[in-house]
């Protein structure tokens, strides 16, 4: 039996691959920092995981996968190359798992874990058993991951660190495109190169999918009809559908008594003709509906039911840590948010203004990477109209060193009538206990470890 060790199992990227390995019958083991809840799930499906990094943990392994986060000079890492036991970084060892299946792969800044869910649950309820890699638990599904016995392999296509250029995929979606994780790619130019790399990943005979409401991505569409690829836009409003030829679009959007939107969704893909479909999403936000766009062109291009397809969406409930409805206590709705690009959060703070717009809304923003923050200022500093309350906590600086830099010079630059800097999480919760209502929501935006708020503040409630 082939022996794997992830040094970095307890991020979402690791343990999903680990969870998969794990079902495909390989021994897994993994070390991390800590003991977070994605390690504790692959323990518990039959992982050994450590706690601490030491050469000791790599005893036995055939293959080292190592987190982008994972630096050279980590004790595992040395003691796996003194070995001689091969070390791979996610990119090179995803496309590998994928060479016997049918590879849909979904990238984009923003939405592509949502989407990937989606997709993944739709393709389920289809009876069509897809394997997937998804960078949060999707919750239709109960996990992040799974080693399905159908041909069909749906995975999150993560751009940081080139993660997404590993892969062999037969079909691509790309949700969007716009600037970020600037430690990587210092400039637009060069994430916007990325992509068109990974474009040209697509066989003769794939299916490049394009949201046609995003600059960024509909850039890309002259580069791959150039390289010779099929693409297909999709878009809630798609008043430039002559440039795109092929095209799956909704029409009547609007909210739903169930927090989220209904719309009717067409398509003029042949195997698809132009029958329309009315789908009801209870996932809230408009940005929803286009990442429900995106799973129906895939549908559309598997000749799968479009009508099956809009009942399983009806259904799903979104993933960890999206707009997550954390708990309720004495009137206060809680929930937590990865959001941490302005686009994101504008987004994020979008669907609970159409969700609640009667509602007083506090957002407690926690900056994640020095670099991202100082690079998007501007755009930070200007995407919580929705919110009527701001804190925003001190940089997470995650991969970084610590700077000079204080998230204070945000707040100071917002045009927000009720914006306040708050450094430490303790000081946050503290704030938001003297001052929330009956009747308030809070969400709290965070990649980094504020999520700790939501459970602060829901056990204090409750205890009151």
């Amino acid at each position: 039996m082939t022996h794997v060790h992830f040094i970095g199992i307890g991020g979402s990227g690791l343990s999903a691959i680990a969870r998969l390995l794990l079902e495909s019958g390989y021994a897994v083991s993994g070390s991390d920092r800590a003991l977070t809840p994605f390690a504790e799930e692959v323990r518990k499906a039959g992982a050994s995981v450590y706690v601490g990094h030491h050469a000791r943990n790599v005893a036995g392994a055939d293959w080292v996968v190592r987190s982008s986060a994972i630096p050279d000079d980590n004790p595992e890492v040395q003691a796996a190359m003194q070995k001689n036991i091969p070390v791979y970084k996610r990119a090179d060892f995803l496309g590998e798992l994928m060479a016997d299946k049918t590879g849909i792969a979904i990238a984009g800044t923003h939405g592509k874990t949502t989407t990937t869910a989606m997709t993944a649950w739709v393709l389920t309820e289809l009876k069509r058993d897809p394997s997937f890699i998804i960078g949060s638990m999707a919750k239709n599904l109960g996990v992040n991951a799974r080693a399905g016995k159908g041909n069909l392999f749906v995975i999150e296509a993560d751009e940081y660190d080139n993660m997404f250029l590993g892969l062999k995929p037969q079909i691509e979606v790309i949700t969007n495109l716009e600037h970020d994780h600037p430690d990587f790619f210092p400039t637009f130019e060069a994430m916007t190169q990325s992509f068109e790399t990974f474009i040209n990943l697509l066989p003769a005979d794939g299916t490049l999918i394009v949201c046609m409401e995003d600059a960024g991505a509909t850039s890309l569409i002259p580069y791959a009809r150039k390289a010779g690829k099929n693409v297909i836009a999709y878009g809630a409003h798609m008043e430039n559908t002559i440039s795109a030829p092929h095209w799956v679009m909704a029409r009547d959007v609007k909210p739903n008594q169930r927090g989220g939107f209904d719309f009717v969704a067409s398509s003029n893909l042949k195997s698809a003709g132009l029958e329309s479909v009315e789908v009801s999403l209870q996932a809230p936000g408009e940005h929803n509906v286009r990442n429900a766009l995106a799973t129906l062109a895939i549908v559309d291009v598997l000749g799968l039911s479009r009508e099956k397809a809009a009942k399983a969406l009806s259904k799903f409930t979104g993933t960890g840590r999206r707009f997550e409805l954390r708990g309720e206590a004495n009137g206060v709705s809680v929930y937590d948010d990865y959001a941490h690009h302005p686009t994101e959060i504008k987004a994020t703070l979008a669907g609970a203004r159409a969700r609640y717009p009667e509602r007083r809304i506090w957002a407690v923003w926690q900056p994640h990477t020095y670099s991202r923050t100082q690079a998007l200022y501007l755009e930070f500093s200007r995407a919580f109209k929705d919110a009527d309350e701001v804190i925003v906590t001190e940089v997470y600086a995650a991969r970084e060193p610590k700077q000079d830099f204080t998230s204070a010079e945000i707040v100071s630059g917002m045009p927000h009538p009720s914006a306040r800097y708050i450094a430490t999480l303790p000081q946050a919760t503290d704030y938001l206990l003297k001052n929330l209502q009956p009747n308030d929501v809070l969400i709290v935006l965070s990649a980094g470890d504020a999520d700790q708020i939501c459970a602060e503040v829901l056990k204090a409630l409750q205890e009151r």
